[in-house]
């Protein structure tokens, strides 16, 4: 099942993935669903049009927004960049769940950022963790005036990843990991950023890291979802925990709690899904 925003790129992506799985000789049927995750109604329709369970849901996607006030979803109260990266993610996975759609498990795409990365965004830094404090990430009134694209979408990944683990802990018959593609050339990350990042990030700053190692392949990153996803019978990778490189934003990768504690934070955890279901509608 192929889920997307727009219905032309959907059909266009299932025509290539049709022909990789032909010259693979393999057998697989791939469906088309519509949906676009910034937009909660639609999250819970496409949840409900499913006919049948899935095995398993990739929560890929998201991006970059601007900081201004029209970047707010006035009907849910929140910024755009939570919207589209986590809380339509959390009304597909509640519904699915609810009606009983979702057999093994999920992975939200998380992000280094996360966890901060020296020299691009500090560390997220929380002063009570409770549940108020997480809702002004949501509706943006954790920045102040001083809101930037780079740690608004840190803590937006931050607030993700502690959901997850909250929904871990929630259906233990669930494996939900939190999984970073990793620095990848070649995506729409930066597509709603302004003008000038846009092009700094496509045409100068990926190139670069590229050369220098820095970043990888889409397919290097969409491996990572996939080892996973697949990972039921070694349990290398931990329920409810959040992988992503163990060093920068490319390469191996490892068990994210090295870097904060706050991922094991389970009254985080706890208020960041009770903080998000607040603007659930």
């Amino acid at each position: 099942m192929l889920g997307c925003r727009n219905e032309s790129k959907a059909k266009a992506a299932k025509e290539e993935l049709d022909a990789a799985v032909a010259d693979a000789k393999a057998s697989c049927e791939i469906e088309i669903l519509l949906v676009d995750v910034s937009d909660l109604n639609s999250s819970r329709k496409a949840a409900e049009n499913l006919s049948e369970a899935v095995d398993g849901l990739v929560m890929n996607a998201g991006g970059m927004m601007g900081t201004t006030a029209g970047d707010i979803k006035e009907e849910y109260g929140v910024m755009n960049t939570v919207a589209a990266n986590v809380l339509g993610h959390v009304v597909l996975f509640d519904t699915l769940v609810a009606a009983g759609k979702l057999k093994a498990g999920a992975i939200y795409a998380g992000s280094e950022v996360a966890r901060g990365i020296p020299g691009f965004v500090k560390k997220p830094q929380m002063e009570t963790g409770s549940i108020d404090e997480f809702a002004s990430i949501c509706d943006g009134s954790f920045f102040g005036e001083n809101r930037d694209v780079a740690s608004t979408y840190s803590m937006t990944k931050y607030l993700g990843t502690l959901w997850m683990s909250a929904m871990a802990r929630k259906h233990p018959n669930l494996r939900c990991v939190t999984v970073s593609p990793g620095q990848t050339h070649g995506t729409n990350l930066y597509e709603d950023s302004s003008p000038f990042l846009k092009f700094v990030m496509t045409k100068i700053a990926n190139p670069i890291q590229a050369l220098l190692g820095a970043s990888h392949s889409v397919e290097v990153g969409a491996k990572r979802y996939v080892d996973v996803l697949m990972d039921e019978k070694s349990e290398a990778y931990k329920n409810g925990a959040c992988y992503a490189s163990a060093k920068g934003a490319a390469g191996p990768m490892s068990d994210q709690t090295s870097f904060t504690e706050d991922f094991q934070n389970e009254e985080f955890q706890d208020h960041a899904n009770e903080a998000l279901h607040r603007f659930i509608k």
